[in-house]
């Protein structure tokens, strides 16, 4: 049976850090789409799903700002997740 090493147990942790941040990244971002903003007392709708008859003019920039956040929040979670995957197949090549 082999032995995981200091860096092996380091990386390890590492990997799991990555992919838990990703995960909650991914799902903080969603909710983050579906919360909704409001401009001047005027409800903007979210995100995902702006509200039906608005000005347009009125909310544009309560939703940019929405779809912002929430582009930087999933685009976060899937990096995580991608460095996560990268670093097991690192470790995968390395320990084989």
């Amino acid at each position: 049976m082999p032995t995981i090493s200091g860096t092996g147990i380091a990386v390890t942790t590492l990997n799991k850090i990555l992919a838990i941040a990703g995960v909650v990244l991914l799902l903080g971002g969603v909710l983050l789409g579906f919360r909704s903003v409001t401009a001047g007392g005027t409800v903007c709708g979210s995100a995902f799903r702006p509200a039906a008859g608005i000005t347009p003019m009125a909310c544009d920039s309560a939703l940019n700002g929405a779809v912002t956040l929430v582009t930087i929040v999933i685009s976060a979670g899937v990096l995580c997740l991608i460095a996560a995957a990268a670093v097991k197949v690192v470790r995968d090549k390395v320990s084989a």
